[in-house]
């Protein structure tokens, strides 16, 4: 299963690998779409890839440590 999502980062987890530590913590595959980040927040799009159990609990611990979590409404960049 494949999901798009934005991510949203608060000021002390824009110098963070999260997005390493999701693909190391969880079995899922990430392909960064899009992301403008800068010192003040961190706005990423992200396909995640696998099974949805996996998902969910990925997207758990992305919340639980404080980054935003959305859907992608429209699909900003194709290919």
């Amino acid at each position: 299963m494949k999901l798009r999502l934005w991510l949203m980062f608060q000021p002390r987890l824009v110098t963070q690998p999260v997005v390493y530590e999701l693909g190391k913590k969880f079995e899922v595959i990430t392909n960064i779409r899009q992301a403008s980040v800068n010192e003040e927040i961190g706005l990423v799009s992200i396909e995640l890839e696998g099974p949805r159990p996996e998902l969910d609990r990925a997207i758990a611990w992305l919340e639980e440590i404080g980054v935003k979590v959305e859907p992608v409404e429209i699909n900003t960049i194709e290919g």
